[in-house]
């Protein structure tokens, strides 16, 4: 614990000075966050929370909400501390107005476009995911005309067997090989491919041109609660070492718990002490 503290500290004295140099041996930018991590404090003051966020040494987030503000409103707020939005979540039934997408997404500065669930009732199915394929191809494909990139964030259900879709394969396997690498780009959520049974690393080594998103975060045994880089059952060195020779451009930290904001300068503590 008293390391755990001092760690925290040592990255919370010198965040200011990182900004123009190197974040550690191993990465080379300081990991971003999803504003998720912070929902709580951005619903109730959103200069505030951005400014504890900044002290942290986070300059790079990825939106799922825009937290009452409009892009333009939002898009100054974080223009003003030196924070980037890299990245715009969006649901899946937005993919019907892509003109509106692709606004939000340009004025608030984001690169990529990406969406975390695909509709189902109890479970997904071949039919849904065929219907999922052609619908991120084509939304990809207006997006990479407007010089923006798709991605599709995994969870649980796509773990399932493909079954006839894509035999000894799951139906992750089935959406990633079946959707056009031009047009559909992928988000990977460590902790949602490590519940169902499967290897982070494995699969960024099976598909290192593919993911180009990372949501980082990690729970102890037995726990749903999430817990700082370092403290839970995934083994987040090997992990960054792997993104070093994937395609992956941006990490963001996820942390769920209502700790959130005394967790994650510890995950940053953590990252930046790794060696390559």
């Amino acid at each position: 614990m008293r390391k755990t503290r001092n760690l925290t500290i040592l990255f919370l004295l010198v965040a200011s000075a990182s900004f123009a140099q190197r974040f550690s041996a191993l990465l080379k930018e300081t990991p971003g966050a999803v504003s998720y991590t912070f929902r709580d404090a951005l619903a109730k003051d959103v200069p505030g929370t951005l400014d504890r966020i900044k002290a942290m040494g986070i300059t790079n987030m990825e939106f799922s909400g825009l937290f009452g503000q409009t892009p333009e409103a939002l898009r100054a707020l974080l223009d003003a501390r030196g924070i980037r939005c890299t990245s715009l979540g969006v649901g899946y039934g937005d993919m019907k107005k892509p003109e509106n997408v692709i606004k939000t997404a340009k004025t608030l500065g984001a690169q990529f476009v990406r969406i975390a669930s695909i509709p189902h009732k109890d479970k997904i199915d071949g039919p849904i995911m065929q219907q999922a394929v052609a619908d991120f191809n084509a939304f990809g494909k207006i997006l990479a005309e407007n010089g923006l990139t798709f991605c599709y964030h995994n969870h649980g259900p796509e773990f399932e067997p493909a079954g006839d879709l894509l035999p000894g394969s799951t139906l992750f396997d089935y959406l990633v090989e079946k959707t056009n690498p031009k047009y559909v780009s992928f988000e990977m959520d460590i902790l949602w491919v490590f519940v169902p049974g499967y290897d982070p690393v494995a699969y960024l080594k099976k598909y290192p041109e593919r993911f180009k998103l990372m949501h980082l975060k990690d729970r102890a045994k037995g726990s749903s609660e999430n817990v700082p880089m370092g403290q839970g059952q995934i083994n987040i060195h090997e992990l960054l070492r792997a993104v070093q020779k994937s395609s992956v451009k941006f990490l963001y930290i996820e942390d769920e718990s209502k700790k959130s904001e005394e967790q994650v300068p510890v995950s940053l503590a953590y990252m930046k002490q790794l060696s390559k």
